[in-house]
């Protein structure tokens, strides 16, 4: 066979860009989503009256969404086929989002952006399996190239094309843009995507997924009621953590029972699994949970436009941009435990600044600390990944992919929960003023409420040297949120010492055809 015969093979042809501009459209609306609200939590909290923490649960509750449907996915494209539920889940992510903006209360709103998560969790991974069985595997490389687009795409487009529509139209559009998008994502899926047929599935474990989804929403719900009721004590804080901690241990146990469990926590006897893991949930945590609160402390406290805001957080997403290629090539090369170390030491370094905000801090400061976090962020997520799934076994990939996925969008649950809870708290801490009311509550006005309402254009006649007191509080209560993102942060370091520091030889490498038990998997792509 010649060079050029061999070589063939290798290039995306015209039909497989077609199925691949289906699944691109689709993730760039699945991932858009995830940072598109970022900019518009303070947009619900004066729109529908509520705390940061309760306009979080838009972002908290559209990822454990995610989480959900992730391992249901897998089971159903085999029982339904792959095209049928991929435009099934287009129609519940733009039926959500349409709801989304007839939204009303933050009830509404939460319980929407629930449904539209449903439908987005599953194109991700409904679209790898799509492209890589239209590419095969000798094209898993120039595939991956290709749905990378959407994952770069995200971070810099999301918080301004949120802020552009905010500013320009109203919140509502941040979800309405979905819905032509969608329309013609479906239209597009069903003429480009080929058919397939349904073939026999494993079983499902529904008892675990009655089990974990449920109880993790109780646990956390129960958190963010913390800063509302002011104590531990009150029946809506305890009873529902107990009941949805109860439900995790309850999972965890039951989880090594089944052949097919909805996690199969087995795999973490595998020491470079176990520790990626815990490296990436920290992580998580504490990128993701603080990252939501940068966009609003450029609207709350500097009083930016919600476009300013989203084109501020653009140098995060470009130094992200400029890493991770580089990332995924020294994973190829170099044990991840002797680059990732070095990745987080920029994460630290740019989050240590957003500690130190004030209420006047330099642009360029925090532009540039967000730039040398990006930097971090692209050299960290991939790598990390790529060390979980590393030595796996071939039959064992597809578990795996599922398992270091769902703790992810755990992960960014619990963190925006966490930081939430942290910055209301503070904010609840804020002295009242003598005199002034809610209007809408009938309730004392805070210095810190006041400042941020006066900050948005709001008419309360507050005298000036209250107003920058107020605001200084505020800053304080970004700066103490971020020093305990900062903390965790500094945390994710004891895990990735662990890392491997020496090259290892992976199974996938000496079973390529995955002839071993299962089907191969397709690669992971993380939200």
């Amino acid at each position: 066979m010649t060079e050029q015969a061999a070589a063939a093979p290798m290039k995306l042809d015209a039909a497989v860009l077609k199925i691949a501009g289906v699944v691109v459209l689709g993730a760039i609306m699945s991932i858009l989503d995830v940072t598109v609200v970022s900019v518009a939590l303070p947009t619900f909290q004066e729109e529908f009256g509520a705390t940061y923490a309760q306009v979080a649960w838009t972002m908290t509750g559209y990822t454990l969404a995610l989480a959900t449907v992730i391992p249901l996915s897998g089971w159903a494209a085999d029982r339904f086929g792959t095209k049928r539920l991929y435009m099934l889940a287009l129609l519940l992510f733009t039926a959500g989002s349409a709801l989304c903006a007839t939204a009303d209360s933050i009830g509404q709103l939460v319980t929407y952006r629930v449904l539209q998560g449903l439908g987005g969790g599953m194109l991700m991974p409904l679209g790898m399996t799509i492209m890589t069985r239209a590419a095969g595997p000798q094209r898993i490389g120039r595939l991956m190239a290709v749905l990378g687009i959407p994952m770069l795409l995200g971070p810099i487009g999301g918080p301004i094309l949120g802020g552009w529509l905010i500013e320009a139209a109203s919140w509502h559009w941040i979800f309405l843009i979905n819905v032509p998008i969608g329309a013609l994502a479906l239209v597009y899926a069903q003429v480009a995507l080929p058919k397939d047929r349904p073939e026999q599935s494993e079983s499902f474990d529904f008892l675990g997924m009655l089990m974990l989804s449920p109880g993790l929403a109780l646990f956390l719900y129960g958190v963010s009621s913390l800063p509302e009721t002011g104590t531990i004590t009150a029946g809506k804080v305890w009873a529902t953590m107990l009941v949805g901690g109860l439900l995790v241990i309850g999972f965890v146990l039951y989880s090594f029972r089944p052949k097919h469990p909805l996690l199969d926590l087995r795999l973490f006897r595998n020491r470079n699994l176990r520790i990626a893991v815990l490296s990436l949930f920290v992580f998580i945590i504490a990128f993701m949970g603080a990252g939501l609160l940068f966009p609003s402390y450029f609207l709350q406290v500097r009083g930016e436009s919600t476009l300013h805001a989203g084109l501020l957080m653009a140098p995060q997403g470009i130094g992200a941009m400029l890493t991770m290629p580089i990332a995924g090539m020294l994973a190829d090369k170099l044990p991840v435990g002797r680059t990732v170390p070095f990745a987080m030491a920029l994460i630290a370094a740019g989050f240590f600044t957003f500690t130190q905000v004030g209420t006047d801090t330099s642009y360029v400061l925090l532009c540039g600390s967000l730039f040398v976090m990006g930097l971090g962020m692209g050299g960290t997520m991939m790598p990390i990944m790529t060390s979980a799934l590393r030595t796996l076994h071939t039959t064992e990939v597809a578990r795996g992919s599922t398992l270091t996925n769902i703790i992810q969008q755990i992960g960014g649950s619990v963190g925006a929960a966490v930081m939430s809870v942290v910055l209301t708290s503070r904010l609840n801490g804020s002295t009242p003023i003598p005199g002034f009311t809610d209007p809408r509550t009938g309730e004392s006005v805070t210095e810190a409420a006041a400042a941020i309402a006066k900050q948005h254009g709001a008419q309360i006649p507050l005298p000036e040297a209250i107003f920058q007191r107020g605001l200084h509080f505020v800053a304080d209560s970004f700066g103490t949120t971020f020093w305990v993102g900062f903390a965790l942060v500094l945390a994710t370091f004891i895990p990735i010492a662990f890392l491997p520091r020496k090259r290892e030889e992976s199974p996938l490498v000496q079973d390529p055809s995955g002839d071993g038990g299962d089907r191969a998997a397709a690669p992971a792509m993380l939200h």
